[in-house]
């Protein structure tokens, strides 16, 4: 079988998983993502730790395209969206996203690979212990520019919405937990796409780069990934009402830092 066909099947099933996940717990797709698809591209499709990296973080970016659109859509409809809010947090965040993908793509892979597996660790250590603070500061213009611009650099670092590092930014200058929800909704879609855009333009024409791919995004993994998601995803959101989210979390906090080890000690 091709290996283009190999990994596309088992995104589609990547893509079942991550959608439960996202929908029962709240969490990013791309933490599972980048790990899994890193280890499918070097081992399916002959790709080395080296150049492995922007291909998995540009293609998780490309799926939130197109699940973000449906969150981001769903608290418009709820009312979550505070425009002076998206506005300012999501220049910040497109800028943001603009830069990470920049670095993404021309630092070295292996130093990649272990920023990527040293941020899942931090916020698998916050999905456990961290708590909703908030300071005495309220948000200014200037705070959400900046909250924005370190949410889309990092996002676009780890191939992620950013909602796990924005939301307690927000809630942090003491904005309203639903909205601050709804402002990470719309800014990871936000960062999806000004990410995901800057990845295909530096990775245009780059040799190494497997077959299917526009720039750094392998599509074959984006369809699979996507094909599957957008059905479990609501699976997920409703299971989530009726199971323990918390042990849950753990759990996955705890198979996060396993991940990052590997990946930190070697994909190959």
């Amino acid at each position: 079988m091709e290996p283009v066909v190999v990994i596309f099947i088992s995104c589609l099933a990547l893509g079942l998983i991550v959608g439960l996940l996202a929908g029962m717990l709240g969490i990013g797709g791309g933490l599972i993502i980048v790990p899994m698809l890193s280890y499918m591209l070097i081992h399916f499709a002959g790709m080395t730790t080296e150049n492995v990296m922007p291909v998995a973080i540009a293609t998780s970016l490309s799926t939130i395209i197109f699940t973000g659109s449906a969150s981001a859509l769903a608290h418009y409809r709820l009312g979550n969206i505070h425009r002076p809010l998206v506005l300012y947090t999501g220049v910040g965040v497109a800028m943001g996203a603009i830069v990470g993908a920049q670095v993404a793509s021309h630092i070295s892979g292996v130093l990649l690979k272990d920023i990527f597996a040293v941020l899942v660790i931090i916020i698998a250590l916050q999905m456990v212990f961290g708590k909703q603070k908030t300071s005495d500061n309220a948000a200014t213009p200037l705070s959400l520019g900046g909250i924005g611009a370190g949410t889309g650099i990092v996002s676009a670092l780890m191939g992620i919405g950013g909602g796990a590092l924005l939301v307690p930014a927000l809630v942090w200058f003491k904005v309203n937990i639903r909205r601050a929800i709804g402002c990470a909704a719309f800014s990871g879609l936000i960062i999806a796409i000004f990410g995901t855009v800057s990845f295909i333009a530096t990775g245009w024409s780059k040799p190494g780069l497997p077959e299917g791919s526009l720039g750094y995004v392998f599509l074959p993994a984006t369809a699979g990934i996507v094909a599957t998601s957008v059905f479990t995803a609501s699976l997920g959101a409703k299971l989530g009402q009726r199971v323990n989210t918390k042990v849950l979390k753990a759990i996955l906090a705890c198979l996060l830092v396993v991940v990052s080890i590997k990946m930190i000690s070697g994909l190959e």
